[in-house]
């Protein structure tokens, strides 16, 4: 039977729950455990496929098609693992269920209430989400206390006496102040927060402690009294150069030993030697090299998560601080490219929605381009390099993406009615389809040119797997038009454009797909990693 690990959060938001609870998967994972990880939201979305970036940050999509919290891209980061749709369920989902089996006669009649059958939809997700795993570490996003998340509360309440379970163990994410005035740290929010927890049934086993300053010994022992846990149960999480390096840091305080002790798992080493050799390398790097990140969402910066994610992975394998200097694509188009590209060794145009911003990314391009200068587009930021090409080389006037201009009379970007989706199911999209879950989503499979940079940054490989988001597709229609010109489709999915290269180009590339999706720490995407590579050449 599997064992349960839950992570909660108290105080305030924003504190680190799922950099927690991945560092905790990752220190089990490297201790030879088989992890599962699940991150659950208390919001009434479905999922957040359709929430604005600059609110709820990146949507992660994970390798079956399902999009989800970013969380999940911690997870897959951290412990170099896919997770799968049953990794992310919210209130959304959890009711919708509930009211598709009433509708459906599923409860023979009964009165459904929060208690049993919202609770026991949540607790039987939990449980799909643990099989096949030793330990499943589970995440229940917001702040103990929200109105919203006490029916998860009860659920993980009720599965500490659940026969089906075989062990569970509790951590409290809270926040520990700064006075500065007084010169004093403070533990009442965190008794308060534990209380409150107490009064729901469920009582910590362990507390990470996050604060600006180190705990003095005295004050984890006041804190350990006042929660009721043992002192080597209160964890300190302080602000860290990298959040690589918060696996290393808890398990400098033997964070292991209470929870192996709990959950009788014996004796357990985990091995981070590798991991402590890459992080080392994040924060005191030999070299540097500078990318232009061209984006429309950099009010919040985490709406590009897995892919400034993804640069670091790739600046610790080549021992390089991947330096980003961000560019606002609207800016662009006020002061031109050159004039915020000039100093940058290499140019990225990052994907999104709408149209927005899109001229300034154009303009980006056609400087990369013209200046040979090392090019990265990934999803809009490939398909755009068509548009651009279309009108600056080919001389197609007026040529646009029809997401942007359904009346353009060169349509290098369009809209297919149908495609396979993910599980091989034919489906159609039109203008009028709702946005939510109309998108190509998930892995698919990509096969490349020979000779080409992709098949060169993948080591030769002829078919290559990695993840999609989104609505519109290249124009196959311009295709020939574009290889005489120089512009060479290099992989190709079932028939669709998946990326494109320039000839004579030292380094350009444009991906359909979202290799940030698939980078990890201990393994970098392929595609990423040449491409800084590139950018450290271009120095």
């Amino acid at each position: 039977m599997t064992k349960y690990i839950f992570v909660t959060g108290g105080v305030l938001s924003s504190l680190g729950k799922g950099i927690t609870a991945a560092s905790v998967g990752t220190l089990l994972k490297h201790a030879g455990l088989n992890i599962g990880m699940l991150k659950i939201d208390p919001y009434i979305n479905v999922d957040p496929g359709t929430m604005s970036p600059l609110e709820h940050g990146e949507v992660f999509v994970t390798k079956d098609g399902a999009e989800t919290d970013l969380d999940i891209g911690n997870y897959e980061r951290f412990l170099d693992s896919s997770y799968l749709k049953s990794s992310n369920f919210t209130t959304g989902q959890v009711y919708s269920s509930v009211i598709e089996r009433e509708r459906a006669g599923g409860y023979l009649g009964q009165t459904i209430q929060v208690i049993p059958h919202i609770v026991g939809e949540i607790v039987n997700r939990i449980k799909l989400a643990g099989e096949g795993h030793d330990i499943l570490v589970v995440e229940l996003g917001g702040t103990v206390g929200d109105i919203e998340g006490l029916p998860f509360m009860e659920a993980i309440r009720q599965m500490k006496h659940d026969e089906e379970v075989a062990g569970t163990f509790f951590i409290h994410v809270t926040l520990i102040p700064y006075i500065k005035a007084a010169g004093e740290l403070k533990s009442k929010p965190t008794q308060h927060s534990v209380q409150e927890l107490r009064r729901i049934g469920i009582t910590p086993q362990m507390i990470i402690a996050r604060s600006e300053n180190a705990l003095p010994k005295t004050f984890k022992k006041k804190l350990a009294m006042s929660c009721d846990v043992s002192q080597d149960s209160v964890i300190e999480a302080l602000d860290a150069a990298t959040i690589y390096d918060i696996p290393v840091t808890f398990l400098r305080q033997n964070i292991l030993k209470p929870i192996a002790k709990e959950l009788d798992l014996g004796d357990i080493d985990p091995d981070m030697e590798k991991w402590d050799t890459l992080v080392k390398k994040i924060v005191q790097p030999k070299g540097k090299t500078v990318v232009g990140f061209v984006g429309k969402y950099l009010e919040l910066k985490e709406a590009y998560k897995s892919l400034t994610e993804s640069l670091i992975h790739c600046g610790a394998h080549l021992d390089t601080r991947v330096e980003i200097c961000w560019v606002d694509s609207e800016q662009i188009e006020e002061r031109g490219a050159e004039a915020l590209l000039a100093d940058c060794d290499s140019v990225l145009v990052a994907g999104g929605f709408g149209s927005r911003g899109v001229e300034g990314k154009i303009q980006a391009i056609e400087y990369a381009r013209v200046n040979k200068v090392p090019y990265l587009g990934i999803c809009l930021g490939m398909q755009l390099t068509l548009v651009e090409y279309a009108r600056n080389v080919l001389g197609l006037e007026g040529a646009n993406s029809i997401e942007f201009d359904e009346n353009t009379p060169h349509p290098m970007v369009y809209l297919i009615d149908n495609f396979l989706d993910q599980s091989g199911g034919q489906q159609l999209r039109t203008h009028k389809s709702p946005m939510g879950g109309t998108l190509r989503l998930g892995e698919y499979p990509c096969d490349t040119k020979d000779g080409s940079l992709l098949q060169k940054a993948y080591n030769g490989a002829k078919t290559i797997n990695e993840r999609h988001r989104h609505r519109y597709e290249a124009n196959p229609a311009y295709r020939e038009e574009l290889e005489k010109a120089g512009m060479i489709v290099t992989g190709e999915s079932n028939g669709l454009i998946e990326t494109v290269e320039i000839e004579g180009h030292p380094w350009f590339l444009g991906v359909q797909f979202h290799p940030e999706f698939t980078s990890r720490l201990q393994t970098p995407n392929a595609a990423i990693l040449a491409f800084v590579q590139a950018s450290i050449n271009a120095d």
